[in-house]
């Protein structure tokens, strides 16, 4: 191909008027405004909270979508006399590749995009219900629905515009073979993500504890899984983590709020368990929601100058069990000093139990 083809099929734009370009971006926002106004209007006219939370964001949905593509049609008829939008400026394997056809290509994966995040999310939960299936594996359906569908999606548009999916292949092969070693970690965590899609070692809405931090998984990618915890922020996690370390799943253990007291050589340490009853059955009323079920206290070890003790309280929550071991350790500390028990010089640190 001459290397001049590009610039003469870019050279047809001059020929476009000022008035017509101007007057198309007019019509354009006329549909957007119609769009917005047709929502304001349905707001206005429904009052009913059932409606504005289950049926209004799928109504906003359609809209959205009929207004995007409508715009790009109404693009395609309003210049379709024009010569620039299907002169090719480039050729390959008998295909004519003209702007006509890059974007009916985009349009494709755009709208099948839009296409399968709809129907998993107010299709597919309908079917979840009826047969009771858990949050865990219907995430599981709704990526790989989507995954397939997008690969789909994305081999229709590369055929549309004449590009040959072996010969794509080929490339990516050699591509891969000369910088596997450079991306060998994400192609680690892109295989892990697969596992953990099928096998579902975690899930999505389980908590669960990396390097101390207790959060809940709120999404898994094929590259990284994203954990929500309550004050570390957001954790983005390399799927090979959950495959190559050891996970721990809060989600089917009890959650305690624990506390550890080291006092010195020579302290009571039966008084010392009954101070930490104490302060247990005290803080215990004073925070909603905690479990009716009798605390833990236990000898917990030996120390060089030290005599560790520990209280278990059950809780339901994480945001329960920060709270609660924050006042135990206040009403211990107030408890301890009333009797004259002395702590430990050297006193344990919790994040090594």
């Amino acid at each position: 191909m001459p290397n001049n083809q590009l610039f003469e099929g870019i050279a047809f734009l001059k020929d476009l008027s000022l008035v017509e370009f101007f007057l198309f971006f007019v019509y354009l926002a006329l549909i957007f405004i119609v769009k917005s106004a047709v929502l304001w209007l349905i707001r206005f006219l429904t009052k009913g909270r059932s409606f504005r939370d289950r049926v209004y964001p799928i109504i906003e949905d359609v809209l959205n979508l009929l207004a995007i593509y409508g715009a790009i049609l109404f693009f395609l008829y309003y210049f379709s006399r024009e010569k620039w939008l299907f002169t090719p400026f480039y050729e390959t394997e008998g295909v004519e590749v003209s702007i006509f056809l890059i974007v009916v290509a985009v349009m494709i994966v755009t709208f099948m995009s839009r296409l399968v995040k709809a129907f998993n999310s107010y299709v597919m939960p309908f079917f979840y219900e009826q047969f009771d299936v858990d949050v865990g594996l219907s995430y599981t359906i709704n990526r790989l629905i989507y995954y397939i569908v997008m690969f789909m999606a994305l081999a229709l548009s590369f055929t549309t515009v004449g590009l040959d999916l072996t010969a794509i292949g080929v490339v990516f092969s050699v591509l891969g073979i000369g910088i596997g070693f450079g991306v060998r970690n994400i192609a680690a965590n892109f295989v892990s993500g697969i596992i953990i899609l099928f096998e579902r070692p975690m899930e999505v809405g389980e908590m669960v504890e990396i390097d101390k931090k207790i959060g809940r998984i709120s999404k898994i990618k094929l590259r990284s899984t994203i954990v929500e915890t309550l004050k570390d922020g957001t954790l983005v996690v390399p799927n090979q983590y959950f495959i190559e370390q050891i996970v721990k799943n809060r989600s089917s253990a009890e959650l305690m709020a624990r506390v550890v007291v080291s006092v010195a050589y020579g302290s009571d340490t039966e008084r010392v368990a009954e101070l930490l009853s104490e302060a247990a059955a005290q803080e215990m009323q004073n925070v909603k929601g905690i479990p009716d079920k009798e605390p833990d206290i236990q000898f917990v070890g030996f120390r060089n100058s030290a005599l560790d003790l520990q209280l278990e309280v059950h809780v339901t929550t994480i945001e329960m069990k920060e709270k609660l071991e924050s006042r135990l350790r206040h009403a211990i500390a107030r408890l301890l000093f009333e009797n004259g028990i002395q702590l430990a010089a050297n006193p344990i640190n919790q994040n090594d139990k």
